[in-house]
């Protein structure tokens, strides 16, 4: 395994971790991977069964069943990849309100996060790759040779969310988005399995007061300063 070509970005919802990663991606030639999208298919999954996302066992065996999938985008619609749900593309379909507000119970539970660690360490091990999600550089590859924590205030992440949400045409008031991302990081910050958390080894980066660009490339600066140290 070749950890030098292993790049980790962890950092709460609205971070700007995913469109960081998959611009870092495509100028290294690296494969993108966002994990954070396959506790969402399993959150869909879930629902669309009936399941409960507190009935634990039955979201567990969800995550164990279900076919999920992620390749590079099917279609010119903005997405960043496209995820197949059991052969279907639910892209957008695990963008909804509805998924943003169970996400963090369900990827809470062990059993959801042993299934999808599994599948995202074997792709991780391959090399070659940008993986984004909150445990990335902590759990699932702590050997990663470039890690990174993106991070902004709550207030910031909410009105990116807010109108990334707007621009898909969902009108959302604008404290409840916030109320969402405060949610959600207390659940993601506190659960007892791989909680969110910076790396010791990790490049934190506050995005708050940065443009996408100017976040983009100071990324690519560390990882071409960090890659030349390693020659």
């Amino acid at each position: 395994m070749d950890t030098a070509t292993i790049i980790t970005i962890d950092g709460p919802a609205a971070s700007g971790k995913s469109t960081v990663g998959q611009a870092l991606a495509e100028r290294l030639g690296y494969l993108f991977f966002d994990t954070g999208v396959m506790y969402r298919a399993v959150t869909l999954a879930a629902l669309r069964q009936g399941v409960a996302p507190g009935d634990e066992a039955a979201v567990v065996h969800v995550a164990e069943t279900a076919d999920i999938d992620l390749c590079a985008p099917s279609e010119r619609d903005g997405r960043l990849y496209t995820v197949l749900l059991n052969a279907e593309d639910v892209t957008w379909a695990i963008r909804a309100a509805e998924i943003d507000a169970n996400v963090s119970q369900v990827s809470a539970y062990p059993g959801v996060r042993t299934a999808m660690t599994r599948l995202q360490r074997r792709i991780g091990e391959r090399g070659r790759v940008v993986m984004v999600g909150r445990d990335i550089g902590t759990v699932v590859l702590p050997e990663a040779g470039i890690k990174f924590y993106l991070d902004a205030t709550p207030h910031e992440r909410a009105r990116r969310r807010w109108r990334e949400l707007q621009e898909r045409g969902v009108n959302q008031p604008f404290d409840a988005v916030l109320e969402g991302i405060r949610h959600r990081d207390h659940i993601d910050s506190t659960r007892a399995v791989a909680p969110l958390r910076a790396a010791a080894d990790a490049i934190i980066i506050d995005t708050t007061d940065m443009d996408l660009h100017s976040v983009i490339e100071k990324v690519y600066a560390y990882v071409i300063e960090m890659t030349d140290r390693a020659r």
